[in-house]
């Protein structure tokens, strides 16, 4: 890793507020052609959705259009090494997720990138709790109703996720060891299918991600029992956290822009500070609330660096817990 790039991984960087004096990009100047911003998720997707939100809004305050490049595929990996082998010259940036900074590392003996060393972080963008949820119809009320249900008939009860590499499946994973339960984990090509099965009866639940089952279930189709969240989510207020079931539970998946390793400084600067002012405006955070994520303008470059790294350790030990190997 060269020093510049473990500098910013580590947030040891300069100052955002001397980011602009240095050399390769003029903040005042930048961006002076279009930004390419790469995602791991296809279009349509809750990724997609919130990243095009957010490119509208600073296509409109740069005088420059921001441009979508959807590289879904690979758990992540296919978008994630398109964005790492991109020039560093300050027009390319990667709307990434948990999987493709974090959790990756310790899903795959090999990498066709570097999660820390290929990566400058630019700023948080928010939160996208999950949630465990059933049919309206369902018999299961609550999360105890659930545990109860799933202890009474060892192995009957079937838990739908996208599998035991995914997000959603180490949440199951996780649950199925923290709340003793003896849930029979059944796996999806993707958390759409695994819903409709839901609605239609072949599954007891699903663990999903908010952005994708907020709307089935404020049209009364879905039931949420609970989030992944270590505190009861802001518009979700009468659902509880699975915290308050089992402290310390807190399963959350998140975006974060980061830029190609060697990125000018000056760049990354001027896209935190627009991108996380932004983030702060009410409209465009209850906007992207609508699809289900939580803005969060709170990190900048500095403060990313050191939440990817407690990150990092906070996975390897989940990851140990439930005897994830990479593979």
């Amino acid at each position: 890793m060269n020093r510049r790039s473990f500098n910013a991984f580590l947030g040891l960087g300069l100052p955002l507020g001397l980011l602009s004096a240095a050399p390769g990009v003029r903040a005042q100047g930048w961006p002076d052609r279009p930004v390419r911003l790469v995602l791991s998720q296809p279009a349509g997707s809750g990724p997609d959705n919130v990243a095009r939100i957010l490119s509208d809004h600073l296509t409109k305050g740069w005088g420059q259009a921001v441009v979508i490049e959807n590289r879904p595929g690979g758990q992540n990996t296919i978008g994630a090494q398109a964005a790492a082998r991109s020039p560093a010259d300050g027009h390319s940036f990667y709307f990434a997720t948990t999987a493709a900074l974090v959790t990756n590392r310790f899903l795959f003996k090999q990498l066709p990138y570097d999660p820390v060393k290929d990566f400058t972080p630019v700023a948080f963008v928010g939160r996208s709790p999950f949630g465990i949820l059933v049919a309206a119809q369902s018999p299961v009320r609550t999360l105890d109703d659930l545990i109860a249900r799933s202890r009474a008939e060892p192995g009957k009860l079937a838990l739908g996720n996208e599998g035991p590499r995914t997000f959603s499946g180490m949440i199951a994973r996780l649950l199925n060891a923290r709340a003793d339960m003896k849930a029979n984990l059944v796996s999806y090509a993707s958390v759409g299918v695994s819903m409709q099965d839901l609605i239609g009866g072949h599954v007891d639940a699903v663990v999903g991600d908010l952005a994708s089952s907020a709307q089935l279930i404020r049209q009364g189709r879905l039931r949420l029992l609970a989030t992944t969240s270590a505190e009861r989510i802001p518009g979700w207020e009468n659902v509880p956290a699975l915290a308050e079931r089992l402290p310390g539970f807190e399963m959350v998946g998140w975006f974060a822009v980061v830029a190609p390793a060697g990125t000018p400084p000056a760049a990354v600067a001027r896209f935190s500070a627009d991108l996380r002012k932004l983030l702060a405006e009410r409209d465009v955070a209850e906007r992207i609330a609508t699809i289900g994520p939580i803005a969060d303008p709170g990190m900048d470059a500095e403060q990313l660096g050191s939440f990817l790294r407690a990150e990092h350790s906070r996975w390897a030990q989940i990851t140990r817990e439930i005897g994830v190997l990479p593979e």
